[in-house]
C-alpha cells in the first residue's frame, strides 16, 4: 500500500474528528483489550480514543490456551477478547460470552463479507456473539535458495536433509493438525488410533525439528536462521516483503482456514464502550490501515476494495481461492475430555 495514500486516509479520519471535542483523556471512560501479539494497528488504538474519548487498555497473549483461563478465571475482566475460531465455540458452550447488540455494531453487518459470517456459524450458529476480524490459512514457508525444488506436502517437514532447519509451531492444536493431515486424518480427530499416530510421527520428527515457536518463525525465516516453517498466511505476506528468497505453500494434504473474531465476556465491565470500539475497528479505513499494518486477511470487502495496489488485493495468499485446495478444515472444540488428551499427547512429545 503507498504510504501516501494511508497518509491521506489517516488525514481525513483525523480532520473529520476535529469537531468532535474529545481526546484520548477518558472522558467517556475505557475499553480493556485482550489480543494477539502484534495483531492491531496502534494507529487505530490512538484514532479511535482521539473520537470517542474512551481510554483503551490494551493486553496481549500468545496462544488461545494462554488467553482462556485467564478470561475463564475472570480475574482480570475485560471488553473485548480477539479468540480464534474453536476458542469461541469453547467459550460459548462454558457461559463465557454475551450477546452482541448489533445496533451498536452497523459497520459489521454493513462491511464484512457473506462468507466470513457463513464460515463463523461453524462455532457461532447464529452470528450473535463474534464479529469476524482477520481469517487465514496455515502452511508452508519455505527458503528457495535453502530447499531443494518446490514444496507441496507436509512430509518434507520429515526430510532427514533439512534437520536442524525446520521450525515447528508451539501450539498442541497447530503441531497436531500437521501431524493428523499428514496420516490423511481430519485435524479435528478424537479418535484415540489417529492421534497415537500423528503423535507418533511428530516424535520421529522431533530430532529435525530446530525449535518450536510462534512468532518467532517470522523472524528466523526473514534472517535465514532456518529452511522451512510452519506459519500463518498473514505472517507468510509479510515475511515475503523482508525476505524475496521465501514462497509459502498450502500442502496437498489440506490444512486449517481459520478465522479470529471479537468476542465481548459477560463480564465485561464496559460492554457498551466495547461495541464501540469492534464497529469502528470494521470501518473500512480503519480496517484498511490495519490490514496494512499486520498483514492478516481482512473480512471487511469494504476495506479490501480500498487497496490500490493490484498485487495485494488479488494475492494468492492474502485472498486464496479456496475451491482449487483439497481437505480444508476449521478448528472445532472437541470438548474437555478430548482437550485432555490432546494436552497429554503433547506432554508426551515435548517430554521425548
Amino acid at each position: 500500500m503507498k504510504k501516501i495514500f494511508l497518509l491521506f486516509i489517516c488525514s481525513a479520519i483525523l480532520l473529520s474528528l476535529a469537531g468532535c471535542g474529545s481526546s484520548s483523556s477518558g472522558e467517556n471512560g475505557e475499553v480493556i483489550v485482550y489480543n494477539w501479539g502484534e495483531y492491531l494497528d496502534p494507529e487505530a488504538i490512538r484514532l479511535f480514543e482521539e473520537e470517542t474519548g474512551i481510554k483503551v487498555i490494551y493486553d496481549e497473549f500468545e496462544t488461545n490456551e494462554i488467553m482462556y483461563p485467564k478470561v475463564e478465571a475472570g480475574a482480570t475482566e475485560y471488553d473485548v477478547i480477539c479468540p480464534s475460531d474453536y476458542m469461541i465455540q469453547k467459550m460459548l458452550e462454558n457461559d463465557l460470552l454475551a450477546e452482541l447488540d448489533f445496533n451498536n455494531i452497523p459497520n459489521a453487518k454493513a462491511n464484512i463479507g457473506v462468507p466470513y459470517w457463513e464460515q463463523s456459524k461453524e462455532f457461532d450458529p447464529e452470528n450473535k456473539y463474534s464479529v469476524p476480524y482477520c481469517w487465514g490459512t496455515v502452511g508452508i514457508l519455505y527458503n528457495k535458495t535453502m530447499v531443494d525444488g518446490t514444496i507441496d506436502s507436509w512430509s518434507v517437514l520429515w526430510d532427514e536433509k533439512y534437520k536442524d532447519n525446520i521450525l515447528m509451531q508451539d501450539s498442541v492444536r497447530d503441531a497436531f493438525m500437521v501431524g493428523l493431515k499428514l496420516n490423511g486424518f481430519s485435524m479435528n480427530s478424537t479418535d484415540a488410533g489417529e492421534l497415537e499416530t500423528a503423535k507418533n510421527s511428530l516424535i520421529q520428527q522431533k530430532p529435525l525439528v530446530q525449535a518450536y515457536v510462534v512468532d518467532q518463525v517470522r523472524d528466523k525465516m526473514i534472517g535465514n536462521e532456518a529452511a522451512i516453517g510452519v506459519i500463518y498466511s498473514g505472517e507468510a505476506i509479510y515475511t515475503q516483503r523482508e525476505n524475496p528468497d521465501l514462497e509459502y505453500v498450502i500442502p496437498k494434504e489440506g490444512t486449517n482456514i481459520w478465522i479470529d473474531s471479537w468476542v465481548i465476556p459477560k463480564n465485561a465491565p464496559n460492554k457498551e464502550n466495547g461495541e464501540k470500539f469492534i464497529d469502528f475497528m470494521c470501518r473500512p479505513e480503519i480496517a484498511l490501515i490495519n490490514f496494512e499494518y499486520i498483514t492478516y486477511s481482512t473480512p471487511n470487502d469494504a476495506a479490501r476494495e480500498l487497496i490500490e495496489d493490484d498485487d495485494i488485493r488479488n494475492s494468492s495468499i492474502a485472498f486464496p481461492d479456496l475451491s482449487q485446495y483439497q481437505n480444508l478444515e476449521t478448528f472445532q472444540y472437541l470438548g474437555e475430555e478430548a482437550d485432555r488428551l490432546y494436552n497429554d499427547l503433547w506432554k508426551e512429545i515435548k517430554s521425548e
